[in-house]
């Protein structure tokens, strides 16, 4: 396809800032746009595999605490998300309780949940609701030091993290750029594919065994920065 026609598709200010960034180079400027996406793809199915594993690891601890039913008894009267300081956290296991209605099962209840409502467990109010305990489905973090604290906020800013370049990607926003500029760049993308990386083998689960022939982040990166 010739670059008029792709940018008329894609529309002229979101092929401007590839563009730039390849000094006016049309091919590679389209070149660049396919990498981003296939970037983006690898960079989805990581954090897809990382966002069951996380959920699963939760699962797992609560269920040893509270009873395998424990997300929906979270929210009975004296559930430990009954509280007022979780009331969107119970709000929204509600609302998903409500559209499984009669069908209701632990599993299909997990699923409903989505990548924000298990980073918020980590948020002080639902960390001390759930008994200060939950960093324990992160067995193989490290110790806290005087520089770092690798508590639960720690945590939680990972996975915001991670969060937010999840959203990126299903926005359909580029990821290949350094923020907020028009520079081809991979620091952006390589950094929070460390974030999961390093979240993995807190959970003692091996990556890269795990990720086996799905996953080529690096890889594209370097093709991005040579590009």
């Amino acid at each position: 396809m010739i670059y008029k026609d792709f940018e008329e598709i894609m529309s002229a200010p979101r092929m401007q800032r590839y563009l730039i960034s390849c000094s006016g180079n049309s091919r590679k400027a389209m070149m660049l746009y396919r990498l981003n996406l296939h970037l983006s793809q690898e960079l989805f199915t990581v954090i897809s595999c990382f966002e069951i594993a996380l959920r699963n690891a939760i699962d797992k601890f609560y269920a040893g605490s509270f009873g395998n039913d424990w997300l929906r008894d979270s929210i009975l009267p004296n559930g430990f998300f009954s509280g007022n300081n979780c009331r969107t956290t119970a709000s929204i296991i509600q609302t998903k309780l409500h559209e499984i209605s009669t069908a209701y099962a632990h599993q299909k209840l997990l699923t409903k949940m989505d990548f924000g409502f298990w980073r918020y467990l980590f948020a002080q109010p639902q960390f001390s609701a759930g008994g200060h305990a939950l960093l324990k489905a992160f067995p193989a973090k490290p110790k806290s030091t005087p520089a770092i604290q690798y508590n639960h906020t720690f945590v939680f800013n990972q996975l915001k993290n991670i969060n937010d370049i999840r959203n990126r990607i299903a926005h359909h926003e580029p990821i290949c750029f350094l923020n907020g500029q028009k520079q081809k760049n991979t620091t952006y993308a390589r950094q929070h594919y460390g974030f999961i990386l390093q979240l993995f083998q807190w959970m003692k689960i091996d990556e890269s065994a795990l990720l086996y022939g799905i996953d080529h982040v690096n890889s594209i990166c370097n093709q991005i920065d040579n590009l």
